[in-house]
């Protein structure tokens, strides 16, 4: 019986990890024993950072805990983070695994497998600007996320303690699709308190700058939707700062490299994207400039046959030499390829190249609007959509998700589940 591990337990690689398990992992007929790796114990949608961010989602009650969904869907989760392979061997090296106080819980440990795939995600890009590691929050886990939320909490605190109608200063480094989310977010989230507790809240007072190193927002989306975008943030009070290249940070915000500065109580780095950095360290792997590992069409690593990479963290170039971005439809689409790679490969069949199909972008403004394109690029019939249908449709990617995972009838309850929660607890998180 082969083992298949998977490293990593975002959007593609817990789909793969579920619909692996159903196919090959359930006790009868057992094919293969499907091991899943992930350093923390709660999978979210990478989409909804920002929503954790802000308080209006909460990890405790809509993420998935890794090792309820594995004893459902016939899959082993290991908790841990892979800092090392033997290729030679085939097995991964784990880090020790410490509680919060330090205090070791398991130590390191190696995995082996028969097949593997790296499905490590992306992190933020900081591109060693000074400053930024030691004063910025990034919104790469829910870890980060909720720390961003607890500071956020704490200033609104003390805005609204203040009689002389001072505001809140945050600025945003990356005019991609989280800092425009998460930037319509804070309008909503402020508004919010009012009604929890801070009567002297409100959205005008909070000031964002929203900062851009290239000539508009949303640099990877239609013309169209960043024009609409940046007029709708422009209605809330956003400050949009675009050709605007940031070179250094510190404690009370952002320089410019024309020499200006952006000051800021809270700051926020949400440009760019890199492989998490110790795949660079990995002896097996080829990667490109920043850190992705660079695939055959199959989606088998360029070094090894029997290792799969899907999304952010693979570097795979198309037909028509354009590389796959770094999106979650391309993940769902590479774990679906996957798994079929991983049967016709156990059958000793030829393997199918991957082939990206662009559904369209959608940009979720919290309350406010919804706009995007669907069904692929403005060469080939895009369609413009926003307001109620762009919102359905946005709202219909994560239900889709949740389908992946749990399969209709499960995540159907999920679903109800989470509206019925919805209308009884907060709008938002207030601790």
């Amino acid at each position: 019986m082969q083992t298949i591990v998977i490293v990593g337990g975002g959007a593609g690689g817990l789909e793969l990890a579920s619909r692996l398990g159903h196919q090959l992992g359930k006790a009868k007929n057992k094919q293969a024993e499907i091991i899943l790796v992930d350093k923390n114990r709660s999978h979210i949608w990478k989409p909804l950072l920002h929503e954790i961010a802000t308080g209006s989602l909460d990890i405790n009650t809509d993420g998935v805990n890794y090792r309820a969904h594995s004893s459902l869907h016939h899959y082993q989760f290991q908790q841990g983070t892979m800092i090392g392979i033997d290729h030679a061997k085939k097995v991964i090296n784990l880090q020790a695994l410490n509680d919060e106080e330090g205090k070791e819980v398991l130590p390191e440990r190696e995995i082996a497998y028969d097949i593997l795939v790296m499905a490590v995600g992306s992190v933020s890009n900081d591109f060693g600007t000074p400053g930024v590691a030691e004063n910025c929050y990034y919104l790469d886990s829910h870890q980060q996320a909720e720390r961003f939320h607890r500071s956020m909490l704490n200033h609104f605190l003390r805005i609204n303690q203040q009689s002389d109608q001072s505001v809140l200063q945050l600025a945003i480094v990356g005019g991609g699709a989280t800092g425009v989310e998460l930037a319509a977010e804070l309008y909503h989230v402020a508004d919010l308190l009012k009604v929890y507790g801070m009567p002297q809240m409100s959205a005008k007072r909070l000031k964002i700058s929203l900062i851009e190193a290239g000539p508009r927002l949303l640099p990877a989306l239609p013309e169209r939707i960043a024009t609409s975008v940046r007029r709708e943030l422009q209605k809330l009070g956003v400050q949009i700062l675009e050709n605007t290249r940031v070179i250094g940070a510190d404690q009370e915000g952002f320089e410019t490299e024309g020499g200006s500065r952006v000051t800021a109580d809270l700051t926020v780095w949400a440009a760019g994207v890199k492989a998490p950095d110790f795949v660079k360290s990995l002896p097996l792997f080829e990667t490109n400039r920043i850190g992705q590992i660079l695939v055959k069409p199959t989606l088998q690593s360029t070094t090894d046959d029997r290792v799969f990479v899907i999304g952010d963290c693979c570097a795979c170039q198309q037909p028509d030499g354009n590389w796959v971005p770094p999106r979650a439809q391309s993940a769902h689409q590479m774990a679906d390829l996957v798994r079929k790679n991983i049967k016709l490969q156990m059958q000793n069949k030829v393997l199918q190249p991957y082939n990206y199909k662009d559904h369209g972008s959608l940009v979720n403004l919290s309350k406010y609007s919804t706009v995007g394109s669907l069904m692929g690029n403005l060469n080939k019939g895009t369609m413009f959509v926003e307001g109620r249908i762009a919102r359905f449709v946005y709202i219909s990617l994560y239900r889709m998700h949740q389908i992946a995972i749990h399969g209709w009838l499960r995540a159907s309850g999920v679903m109800l589940a989470q509206k019925i929660g919805s209308s009884v607890k907060p709008k938002m998180k207030l601790h």
